[in-house]
């Protein structure tokens, strides 16, 4: 029997917590999955769930009050927590990029997109100075930006929010990076771009074997992109599966409750099933499982250390009593 593949990223254990005046917030708690080399992985949860948070600890842009406290990160064989910056920087950009949620702060607010592209592709992409205009310009071409050769010399603020999020979109793909995290890549786009951008991915990872951990509200977009789904809780992930496998039949009490809140085409608003209860606060002493106070399955041994269960093959969930 041939040894499983070795997973291009791997997280064990990760765990972040922010110091603020009113106490230590612990937002992730030994947070673990892997993506293979051409998958892709949706981080689904809502929001403070932990998501962005996971995606800035494997980049290490924290914000100063926060700190990993524990865990590993291993991608490509660099621990991403504990590599030297100048290592870090060497992947940063080039076989590890980011879309950002929010285009208009990632971007400089004082330097032409296009520019930026270009600086990108000057010190990551290999790419002669005489061709790095023409790149950038195909780059924003590729993302569905009209007009190219002029958006390259425009400044943010002179371009649409959904045109800034395609921007960060040619730039996080500028390089071709071997891991793409997409944090709500669609954000302020339309369905057609939206459908775009996401093909645009999609083709970007069957030719060059991309993996893509892409962080998302939209539990349909997850559900038609991704190969597997990490379900996270209050900084908890409570279930992994094969995206077919947790859309059927969830185990994990929160995701079934997700997956009965997110509307279907034949469903009317009044059949969608609220999740009740909201996030713990996240500071101060927390049980061992931290959807407890929401969850009707409750019992007294839940109280216990929360086991990892492999209920299926491949598909595994943090529950006592899974469905």
């Amino acid at each position: 029997m041939s040894d499983p593949p070795i997973p291009l990223l791997a997280v064990q254990d990760l765990s972040v917590e922010f110091r603020t005046r009113a106490g230590i917030v612990r937002a992730l708690d030994r947070v673990s999955f892997d993506v293979q080399r051409g998958e892709t992985v949706g981080v689904v949860g809502e929001s403070g769930s932990g998501k962005s948070v996971t995606a800035f600890a494997l980049l290490r842009i924290l914000d100063p009050s926060a700190r990993i406290t524990s865990g590993s990160a291993v991608f490509g064989g660099l621990d991403l927590v504990t590599a030297s910056e100048h290592d870090l920087g060497l992947q940063r950009g080039r076989e590890l990029s980011m879309i950002f949620q929010n285009p208009r702060t990632a971007l400089n607010p004082i330097r032409p997109v296009g520019r930026q592209i270009a600086d990108v592709l000057l010190r990551h992409g290999n790419v002669a100075r005489a061709e790095v205009r023409r790149r950038a310009i195909e780059l924003l071409a590729r993302v569905q930006i009209p007009d190219p050769e002029r958006r390259y010399a425009a400044y943010p603020f002179q371009l649409s929010g959904g045109m800034c999020q395609r921007v960060m979109i040619a730039l996080a793909l500028a390089c071709m990076p071997s891991l793409l995290i997409a944090d709500e890549p669609t954000t302020g786009l339309d369905v057609t771009t939206q459908a775009a951008i996401m093909d645009l991915i999609r083709d970007l990872a069957e030719r060059t074997n991309m993996a893509t951990l892409l962080i998302t509200h939209d539990l349909a977009l997850a559900a038609e992109r991704c190969d597997r789904i990490v379900v996270m809780h209050a900084g908890h992930v409570v279930e992994t599966a094969p995206a077919e496998a947790l859309f059927e039949a969830p185990r994990h009490p929160y995701s079934a409750k997700l997956v009965a809140a997110t509307p279907h085409g034949a469903e009317r608003l009044a059949d969608l099933a609220a999740i009740p209860g909201g996030l713990p606060d996240l500071r101060g002493e927390l049980p061992p499982c931290r959807y407890r106070f929401r969850c009707e399955r409750y019992a007294p041994l839940c109280d216990g250390p929360l086991p990892r269960v492999e209920v299926l093959p491949g598909h595994h969930v943090a529950c006592w009593k899974p469905l």
